[in-house]
C-alpha cells in the first residue's frame, strides 16, 4: 500500500493554486502517480487522472518542460477557468465536467501534434485528499506505407516507401528470406514527421524480395513482398491467363484490400483492372480483360487477357494492398505473330515488291527510249 504523509492546511491552499478554497484542518496527500499514454498526430487523446470523491474540487493540468511549466487547464469553484491558459493549447482541451463529481479529472486533448509530446501534470485537490498523477504524452504517425515497382532503362528497382511517420521507422529487406542491406534510402522532415524512400536495386529476378517498415512507438508493422512469375510465350489471337492470389498468411479474414491490375510499358504504368474489397466492385478499363467471378470470391484474382496482340508483350502487375500489406506479383508476356499471319505477312511484302519493281520499270520507259518487253506464258 502506497505511503500517505498528513500535511496542514496551509500547504492545500498553496497546492490548489490559492484559489481562497478552505479544507479541512488535515488531509490526505497521495504520492505521484506515472503513465505513458501514446496518441497518434492529428488525432485525439484522453489523459487519464482519477481522484477518490470530495468536495471543493481543484484541478490542475500543467505541461512540464526543462525549463518552465504551462497552464494546460484548470478547474475550482465549480467550473473550468481557461484565463492563464496557454495559447498552443487554446480550443483544444476540455474536462469530463459531469463526471468530475465521480471522481475523474481526466483531460480530452484535440488535434495532437509532435510538440504536444512531453510530461503533464494533474494536480487535484479536495477538502479531504491532494493527488498528483503524471502523463507521458509521446505522439507517433505511420501513414501510406507502399512498395512500388519501377523500370529504368535495362534495370529495375523496388521502392518501399511511408509518406509520413514518427519516429524515425526500423526498415529491413530480405532477398529470398535472408537479410540484406544493398539499399538508397531518402528522408524529408528534419524534426518530423518523416517522409522516407528506401530503393533496392533488383539483382536476380527468379528471387523473391521483401521490405518491412516498423514503427516501434505504434508498434506497427507493415510489410511489402514482390516475386516475378516464369515468362509466358503466346502466340497471336491466342488468350493468356496471369495468376494472381491474395496470401492468407498476410491478411486476415475481415481485413479491407484493394487489387490492382496494371500493365508496365518504358516505365509508365496503365491500370487495367481494380477490385475494392469494401464495396465488392470492380471496374474495368480494358474490354479483353476478365476475372473469374467463381475464383475471386475464393480470393484469387488471376485475369484473363483475350485476343492478344503483338503490342500486348509486356510486364504485367497485380498489386493486392491493405493497410498492413502489399503483394507485388510480375508476369512477363511475349506475343509473336501466328503461322497463318506470318505467312499472310511474306505475301504482302511479295505483293508490295512486286509493285515497287513494275512501278520502276515504268518509271524507266517514260523517262528513257526502252523497249519493255513482257513476256506472257
Amino acid at each position: 500500500m502506497k505511503a500517505q504523509t498528513s500535511f496542514f492546511l496551509i500547504l492545500i491552499s498553496s497546492l490548489s493554486g490559492s484559489q481562497g478554497i478552505f479544507h479541512s484542518d488535515f488531509f490526505t496527500y497521495v504520492p505521484m502517480n506515472e503513465q505513458i499514454i501514446i496518441g497518434r498526430l492529428d488525432e485525439d487523446i484522453i489523459l487519464p487522472s482519477s481522484f477518490e470523491r470530495g468536495s471543493e474540487v481543484v484541478i490542475h493540468w500543467k505541461y512540464q518542460d526543462s525549463y518552465n511549466s504551462y497552464n494546460v487547464h484548470s478547474y475550482y469553484k465549480g467550473s473550468g477557468h481557461l484565463e492563464s491558459q496557454d495559447t498552443r493549447y487554446a480550443n483544444r482541451t476540455s474536462l469530463f465536467y459531469n463526471e468530475i463529481q465521480n471522481g475523474n479529472a481526466s483531460l480530452f486533448f484535440r488535434r495532437l501534434s509532435l510538440l504536444d509530446e512531453g510530461i503533464y501534470t494533474c494536480y487535484v485537490g479536495t477538502a479531504i485528499q491532494a493527488i498528483t498523477n503524471k502523463v507521458v504524452l509521446k505522439v507517433g504517425v505511420f501513414l501510406t506505407p507502399m512498395m512500388k515497382y519501377e523500370k529504368r532503362n535495362t534495370n529495375s528497382f523496388l521502392i518501399c516507401s511511408v509518406l509520413s511517420v514518427y519516429p524515425r521507422p526500423i526498415i529491413t529487406w530480405k532477398m529470398d528470406n535472408t537479410l540484406i542491406s544493398e539499399n538508397n534510402m531518402e528522408e524529408t522532415g528534419s524534426l518530423g514527421p518523416f517522409s522516407i524512400n528506401s530503393t533496392l536495386n533488383i539483382t536476380g529476378s527468379n528471387s523473391s524480395y521483401e521490405c518491412t517498415i516498423e514503427n516501434s512507438l505504434l508498434k506497427q508493422t507493415w510489410t511489402g513482398r514482390w516475386t516475378m512469375k516464369d515468362g509466358l510465350h503466346k502466340m497471336q489471337t491466342e488468350h493468356v491467363s496471369l495468376s494472381c492470389q491474395l496470401v492468407n498468411d498476410y491478411f486476415s479474414p475481415n481485413q479491407d484490400f484493394k487489387v490492382t491490375w496494371s500493365r508496365m510499358e518504358s516505365g509508365i504504368s496503365s491500370i487495367l483492372a481494380y477490385y475494392l474489397s469494401s464495396s465488392q466492385n470492380t471496374t474495368f478499363y480494358e474490354s479483353r480483360f476478365s476475372w473469374n467471378k467463381e475464383l475471386k470470391n475464393q480470393s484469387d484474382f488471376s485475369m484473363n487477357l483475350m485476343d492478344l496482340s503483338l503490342s500486348d508483350s509486356g510486364e504485367y502487375l497485380c498489386n493486392i494492398s491493405s493497410d498492413e500489406y502489399t503483394l507485388l506479383t510480375i508476369h512477363t508476356v511475349h506475343v509473336e505473330p501466328s503461322q497463318e499471319t506470318a505467312s499472310d505477312n511474306k505475301g504482302l511484302w511479295i505483293l508490295v515488291a512486286s509493285l515497287i519493281l513494275v512501278a520502276g520499270v515504268i518509271l524507266c520507259c517514260s523517262k528513257h527510249t526502252c523497249v519493255c518487253v513482257f513476256i506472257v506464258e
